[in-house]
């Protein structure tokens, strides 16, 4: 992708193309201040102001760009985003006031992922002016952390294994002095069964571990920012079909959000001393599988018994979440592409979102909102829990009846939360399938930036 610290200038009166925005009601106005020539020009390209729609205006020996909003007075992160995809490359400016968010569409709408092709045939730089300059090292921080979610989820498996994300927690505690911890091995047998019994079945090269990262002053706050890290899930002895399997690759998802909510909370070095907890694991077969019928022990204590392996990424994170509580955090916030039941409720856009306090359910919401990342909230029905009750064992990891099944997911991660711990947790699909403005096909971030403004509003 092309260097996103060329792609938001400051303005210096530098030459550039303007992009005048135009609503519907608007649109009359905006004609009768043209050249015959020029509306000429709007109206054989049937220019109607309708979103996304855009028109280049000749002037002279230059040009001009009209594009359709919704609102020229308050633009949305995506408002201009498809001009950033189609424009020719050059340096533009809007013809009247300031992109603000409209900047996050605007780099986000210029990745792409080339890792694999032999030519990149993508275009660019288009690069967008803004005379605030202070607002462009926080537009591209996220824009980054998005890009870093799309990186990870687009990488196919055999280079984006525990290993890889190992690598990528790496990379963020070197370069801002965070502490990481890792536990594989017997170790792991140990201190994580679930996370171990999952992953065992895997080869030597994509072993599971637990991936710990800490950061901050001991004296802020301590969060905990947990992501399921299912590297591939071929749902194990409960096997995939092969349709089931096409998109495994993105069942690290959660991963891919902690890690880049974690980028954004050192790099911009909010006030929390953050614990960042990712369980890596392939769910894969062989011999040594973990098996449907079979209790697991936890570290928490609780007994499994494991009705579905296809039901693995609650095993990991319930480790993961005991290991978090057990830091005694002020706030624990977990991501995982975590059921099928979610997506069918509220389909590929909508992260669902469980919280125990209501307060920071609203505080996520409207995040989301103000930020153009939705989400929707789901409950954690107390009466579904007696769903998981086990014959054999203190739980179930997977329910009989087809019923509430994001729910009843959620329900099982809260018995590995301490009791009374501001908890929220985001089942999210961590993929696109199909394009949209600033938004191509593929592994994308939703939820991250409903979090992240909430805890910089909660902790600037």
């Amino acid at each position: 992708m092309t260097d996103k610290n060329d792609l938001i200038q400051p303005d210096k009166g530098q030459q550039a193309t303007s992009i005048h925005l135009v609503d519907k009601d608007g649109l009359d106005t905006f004609v009768k201040s043209l050249s015959g020539a020029q509306r000429a020009a709007l109206a054989a390209q049937k220019f109607e102001a309708d979103k996304h729609q855009s028109a280049i205006i000749p002037d002279g020996d230059e040009w001009f760009v009209v594009s359709g909003v919704a609102d020229p007075a308050k633009l949305s992160s995506w408002c201009i985003a498809k001009l950033a995809e189609t424009l020719p490359a050059g340096t533009y400016r809007l013809a009247q006031g300031e992109p603000g968010q409209a900047m996050h569409g605007w780099i986000t709408g210029q990745y792409r992922f080339a890792r694999y092709q032999s030519e990149d045939k993508g275009e660019g730089p288009r690069v967008l002016l803004t005379g605030k300059a202070k607002a462009i090292p926080a537009a591209l921080a996220e824009a980054q952390a998005v890009a870093m979610v799309r990186d990870l989820v687009n990488t196919p498996a055999e280079d984006m294994g525990p290993a890889g994300l190992e690598a990528e927690a790496e990379k963020l505690a070197n370069a801002n002095g965070g502490k990481l911890s890792m536990t594989r091995g017997d170790m792991l047998e140990r201190e994580f069964p679930m996370v171990h019994s999952v992953g065992r079945a895997a080869s030597r090269e994509h072993a599971p571990r637990m991936i710990e990262l800490e950061w901050g002053d001991p004296k802020h706050p301590r969060i905990a920012v947990v992501g399921k890290g299912v590297t591939f899930d071929s749902g194990g002895l409960d096997l995939k079909p092969g349709s089931g399997m096409a998109l495994m690759k993105k069942d690290m998802g959660g991963a891919a959000h902690a890690l880049a909510l974690a980028r954004l909370i050192m790099e911009t070095e909010l006030k929390v001393r953050l614990h960042l907890l990712v369980p890596a694991a392939e769910n894969a077969v062989s011999g040594n599988a973990f098996r449907p019928g079979d209790v697991l022990k936890s570290r928490s204590g609780t007994s499994v018994e494991i009705t579905n392996t296809d039901a693995e990424g609650r095993l990991l994170l319930g480790d993961a979440l005991t290991r978090a509580g057990e830091e005694d955090p002020e706030l624990v916030i977990d991501f995982a592409t975590l059921t099928g039941a979610a997506r069918s409720a509220l389909g590929p856009d909508l992260p669902a979102l469980f919280a125990r306090k209501e307060e920071t359910a609203q505080a996520l919401l409207a995040a989301g909102l103000a930020h153009d990342d939705p989400c929707w909230q789901l409950p954690l029905h107390d009466a579904y829990r007696e769903w998981l009750k086990s014959d054999i064992a203190d739980v179930m990891n997977s329910h009989a009846n087809a019923f509430a099944g994001a729910s009843v997911a959620a329900l099982f991660l809260d018995k590995f939360v301490p009791e009374g711990t501001d908890w929220a947790h985001f089942d999210t699909f961590a993929w696109r399938p199909t394009a949209k403005p600033g938004r191509p096909k593929g592994g994308d971030a939703l939820g991250l930036r409903a979090v992240w403004h909430m805890l910089k509003q909660k902790y600037a």
